[in-house]
Parts: C-alpha cells; structure tokens; sequence
C-alpha cells in the first residue's frame, strides 16, 4: 500500500472512530440527548462498535491501524518502520476531525448543557479570585470527557499502569489472530474480535482511567477541546495529558516484544 493510502485511511478512519466513540460519550453526559445517562455499558458497547465500523471502512486502504499503539507493536513484530509517521500523522488529523464532527452533530446539546446553571452555575462558579480561575482553566471541565479521558483517582503510576495493561491486552490480542496477508491489518473476523475485545477491555478495565488505550483518540480532541468555543468549558486537563498518550505506546511496545518472544 502507497503513503497515499494509509494517510488517507487512517485519516477517514480514525475520524469515524472517534466521531462514533466519541458521539456516544456525548449522548451519554450531555443534557438534552435522548441517551443521558445510559450509563458505562452503553459507552463500552459504543466505542466497540466504533472499532468495528471505523476498521471495515479503513482496512482496505490502511489495514486499518487508527491508533498508534497499534501502529508501534506492528512494527516491532515485523520490523519494519518506514511508514510509521504516515500512520501517525493520519491518525493524529483523523482524531482531530472526529472531535470536531461531535461537536457539530451535538452543537446545541453543548450549548444546553454549558449554559446550565445547575452544571455550571452551582456554588463557587461565580469565584473570580485568581486561585479560583486557575484551577478552573487547569482542572477538567464538565463537557471534557467526552473528548478525552480522565482518572477517577489520581494516582501517576496506576494511571500509567492502568493504560499500559489495557493496551497490552488489546493489541496481543490483534497480533495473535494473525494479520492480512501483507501484514498490516486484521482480516474481515479478525475486527470483529477485535471490537469485541475493546468492549471487554472498557468493561473490565476502563473503570480507573476511562481507558484511551490510543494515543490520539486522547490527544486529538484533547486539543479541539482547547481550541473548540465551547462556553464556560473550563480546562483541557493537560497535567494529566501524557499518560494516556504514553501510557499505550509502552503497551503496545510490550505487546510487540512479548509476541515474538512467546509467539513468532
């Protein structure tokens, strides 16, 4: 496949992932959507089925990486490099479309939910003290989990513990179903089991973290959050930032060591 193609397929269908996994975090958190409150099973059924959809679209032109962990344990169990910064900078602008897609499909559930005094207004919003706007601007506002994720506990080593072990699983799981036959990508059953794999990983692991388990499926619309005028959206949480980049890159590192150790 042509640098060409696997931009071009990551781009579109890194967009879709995040459009899909993304839209059902905001059907779920934000005021006015027929899904409030559906809960964290909706969510990992969501972000599954966004796998699935988003591999079947991109497969063919990409072999369907759309994360970068899996673009780093790929190459350490082929061997091969040359085409990992076309994965990444196709993933990263995808990422970034998608989050922007969201906010466009659910513009005025966003503007609902930010204008509410009752999630916004309550007691200390109206602190304008220096100490009181920092911590406003720093700490995660009320719409950023649907962009990115965060902790329940704040805790360095667990949080980067948490991302490491979620993604190892994930992608030993895509290296042992055996990839195409050129090497790039999972065949047509092979993403099936993968996005069935991703709605096991958030139910049994994405409680503590919310498990990005992908670089830029944090990272991307982290940085629309930043950028996006959304009212009263408070901070993009950038203390917390690397972990979830850093933190699957280790893991599927170890993923691709540990597979041509016990399985090439």
């Amino acid at each position: 496949m042509s640098s060409s193609d696997i931009f071009i397929g990551e781009t579109i269908g890194t967009a879709i992932l995040i459009l899909l996994g993304g839209g059902v975090c905001a059907a779920v958190t934000l005021k006015a959507s027929k899904a409030r409150n559906a809960g964290w099973v909706a969510i990992a059924l969501g972000w599954g089925f966004a796998v699935m959809t988003a591999a079947y679209i991109s497969t063919p032109l990409s072999g369907a990486h759309l994360n970068p962990a899996v673009t780093v344990g790929i190459a350490i169990k082929d061997g091969d490099w040359s085409n990992v910064p076309t994965y990444f900078a196709g993933q990263l602008l995808g990422a970034m479309i998608g989050a922007v897609l969201v906010w466009v499909a659910y513009y005025g559930q966003f503007q609902a939910h930010l204008t509410d005094r009752e999630i916004v207004g309550g007691p200390g919003a109206q602190d304008t003290t220096a100490k009181a706007v920092e911590a406003q601007e720093k700490g995660a506002g009320p719409v950023l989990g649907v962009f990115s994720t965060g902790p329940e506990i704040r805790h360095v080593v667990q949080n980067l513990a948490t991302e490491i072990i979620g993604t190892f699983v994930l992608l030993l799981a895509i290296l042992t179903q055996g990839l195409n036959g050129e090497g790039d990508g999972l065949g047509v059953l092979g993403v099936l089991i993968t996005a069935f794999v991703v709605v096991s990983i958030g139910l049994s692991l994405g409680g503590p973290t919310g498990y990005a388990i992908n670089p830029v499926r944090d990272l991307g619309p982290r940085i629309v959050h930043a950028l996006l005028p959304l009212p009263n959206k408070g901070g993009s949480d950038w203390s917390y930032a690397w972990i979830p980049v850093v933190g699957p890159l280790i893991g599927g590192a170890i993923a691709g060591g540990v597979y041509n150790l016990a399985f090439a």
